[in-house]
């Protein structure tokens, strides 16, 4: 489910709640061993997601300068 809905390009904030979501999931006392794994995949999935989507973000502020000079980003 999760590759599916990252196809379409969530926002960051989607995939976070998504990733609370999960969580919440894996906190279920009746959730099966089968069904943890599976919820466990997906929200590593969506972290990946969220650190590629931060890293492009935090590349292009990178170029963004006042002055048009190349500042790193802190």
């Amino acid at each position: 489910m999760a590759t599916k809905k990252l196809e379409k390009k969530l926002s960051i904030e989607e995939a976070f709640s998504e990733i609370d979501d999960k969580i919440k999931a894996l906190e279920n006392d009746d959730i099966s061993l089968e069904d943890s794994f599976k919820e466990y995949q997906q929200g590593m999935e969506l972290l990946k997601y969220c650190h590629e989507a931060i890293a492009e973000v935090e590349k292009k502020v990178q170029k963004i300068a006042e002055d048009g000079s190349l500042e790193d980003f802190e």
